[in-house]
């Protein structure tokens, strides 16, 4: 699927009306849309949820500061559609209403966001898919990491870290990602190639709606209930959020995050602080602000009805429609040994890694 390059009704049309005059009548307050029109390019950042705290920390602000570098002119309509597939449908008419030129677009749905994709080109404008890809669509661009190699990336990292505890054919807790996410399956695939060619079981699975945490918590007390306690060695958790979820299962029913590893991706804070006291084993770090710049960087002269310059997506990803030409980002895998690379990124500040209870953990990894 994934091809690297050299580096690396008419109810529904007045509600539309309604949500874009709102937007307008209520443009430059802090809500979860906000943009205004005039004469200048709009570009429109539609994120798909806020439970993951990267997309209001990281890629929304990464994005506007790389569009005000690029374009200081420019207008950005931005909204958040909260985990909502039909909520993100009625932004992007809103944005369309409003004049975008160019979407960036990290779909709820990445099968039902087709249908913006089909809207904005109806209306002539390109759509970059951002992050998840829109399966099955027109799209101009898709800007992300490499799912399946994530996937793996995990994995293999669990297994190593099993391995030097002596653990063989260990038994092993899968709690995936949301099935609308077209990432999902590919970090599920990745992680099931390992773990089937290093002999590893998998005794429960899960697939997760909207990325839960208290879903996946669930999940795992669901685990814990019919394995028992001494039924499952290490838990591969596709992203942080849901970590946490487990963690506190995990704790809940007596068990110390420690014995039993568990996987996570997005290094969000609250991650590399658990990982720091030693209740998760590893993270994944995108490089969110590279995704968020490179976005920005196709979006502008794609705004501008400009062709963006080819070496900015190299690769080539099949959505069962087309070849999109594609960046795909290299991630890296996050343990107590190198956060200082997140830090040197920008990405994290060791003065709120390291806060209050944090202080030591800190000291002893060399950070603080």
């Amino acid at each position: 699927m994934f091809e690297r390059g050299a580096w690396g009704s008419g109810l529904l049309a007045v509600a539309v009306a309604v949500v874009a005059a709102l937007l307008v009548a209520g443009c430059g307050g802090d809500d979860d849309e906000s943009g205004s029109g005039g004469d200048a390019e709009t570009v429109a950042l539609l994120l798909p949820e806020s439970k993951t705290t990267r997309y209001e920390e990281q890629d929304r602000p990464n994005f506007e500061q790389k569009l005000d570098e690029l374009c200081p002119d420019c207008e950005l309509f931005y909204a958040n559609a909260d985990q909502d597939a039909a909520k993100q449908q009625q932004q992007a008419e809103a944005a369309i209403t409003e004049g975008a030129k160019v979407l960036v677009l990290d779909a709820v749905d990445v099968e039902a966001a087709g249908a913006i994709v089909e809207r904005a080109k109806q209306a002539g404008i390109p759509v970059v898919s951002y992050g998840r890809l829109v399966s099955d669509a027109d799209l101009d661009y898709y800007v992300s990491i490499d799912p399946f190699e994530v996937g793996q990336q995990q994995a293999e990292y669990l297994l190593d870290t099993l391995d030097e505890q002596g653990m063989s054919d260990p038994r092993i807790v899968m709690i995936n990602g949301s099935p609308t996410d077209s990432n999902s399956k590919p970090y599920k695939d990745g992680a099931l190639e390992v773990f089937d060619k290093r002999g590893a079981e998998v005794v429960q699975s899960y697939d997760t709606p909207d990325w839960s945490p208290d879903k996946a918590q669930q999940e795992m007390e669901q685990a814990i209930t019919a394995l028992g306690d001494d039924g499952f060695d290490a838990v591969y958790v596709a992203n942080d959020g849901m970590a946490s979820g487990a963690i506190a299962a995990l704790k809940g029913n007596g068990i110390d995050p420690a014995t039993r590893p568990v996987t996570g991706q997005d290094a969000e804070l609250s991650a590399v602080q658990r990982i720091l006291t030693g209740e998760q084993l590893m993270t994944v770090y995108q490089p969110i602000k590279d995704i968020a710049g490179t976005s920005a960087e196709l979006a502008v002269p794609l705004a501008r009805g400009e062709e963006p310059p080819a070496d900015l997506a190299p690769d080539k990803v099949d959505n069962g429609a087309e070849q999109v030409p594609s960046a795909l980002l290299d991630t890296i895998a996050i343990d107590a040994d190198n956060i200082n690379v997140m830090v040197d990124d920008g990405f994290l500040d060791v003065a709120e890694i390291c806060a209050g209870r944090y202080e030591k953990p800190c000291q002893e990894a060399g950070l603080g």
